[in-house]
């Protein structure tokens, strides 16, 4: 016992002078590293730096730059001039108020007039008979106009038309009748009326029942599409 009393004392020493002196390394320890870090950071880097990039003309001295081309400045172009046989952006035909028909079957050209106030298209016929075939209503005509007079045609009758006079209470009929004709190059069949224009200024005068779905009138203008040629058409 009077051992242990002996050693007791001392060994309590010890450990408290370890357990003071261990807070302070550990504190030198990092104050150390904190020196190398600044160490570190402070240091000066002995590697050369990067030589710029020369430029094209200090590669190349002896070479002259190509002069830049000029470019002139362009005028507007003029708006394209309506020319015969023209049409619209959604491809129908422009009509003047006169324009060349092709009468398909009598192999003419004559001079229509187009008439935008008029529902049916018009043409000068003289000798207008009606007689039935097979059960229908057919009429036999010539058409005429000024001097110039047809051979005899025959076509079925499509409607009849009845006609009052304003100088009488009279009525009388008009029979309407299908042909081909061709404008341009439109080439289609229409309604005619037949009617005696010999005393008119045209013979033939095309309505809206022609020109409402295929054509636009532009009342302006005159003969806008081509005469068709004859001999092409035989």
């Amino acid at each position: 016992m009077k051992k242990w009393g002996f050693f007791l004392p001392a060994l309590l020493s010890v450990v408290i002078v370890g357990c003071s002196t261990t807070p302070e390394q550990s504190s030198g320890t990092s104050d150390a590293s904190k020196a190398e870090t600044t160490t570190s950071d402070n240091a000066v880097s002995t590697k050369p730096a990067a030589k710029p990039e020369l430029s094209p003309m200090e590669k190349h001295p002896n070479v002259k730059p190509m002069p830049m081309p000029t470019v002139k400045p362009q005028k507007p172009k003029a708006p394209a001039t309506v020319t015969s046989g023209e049409k619209s952006a959604d491809g129908k035909l422009i009509l003047g108020q006169k324009e060349w028909v092709h009468i398909e079957g009598l192999n003419v050209n004559v001079v229509a007039r187009i008439d935008t106030g008029a529902t049916t298209s018009s043409v000068s016929a003289v000798d207008v008979i009606a007689f039935e075939r097979d059960g229908k209503k057919w009429v036999k005509f010539k058409l005429a106009h000024g001097s110039k007079e047809s051979k005899e045609l025959e076509l079925p009758v499509v409607s009849t038309k009845f006609i009052r006079q304003s100088s009488s209470d009279e009525t009388f009929e008009r029979y309407v009748v299908e042909g081909w004709i061709q404008v341009g190059d439109l080439k289609v069949k229409t309604p005619f009326t037949l009617a005696d224009r010999t005393h008119m200024d045209f013979g033939l005068l095309l309505g809206r029942s022609f020109f409402r779905d295929v054509a636009i009138v532009d009342v302006s203008r005159e003969f806008v599409q081509p005469k068709v040629s004859l001999d092409a058409t035989k």
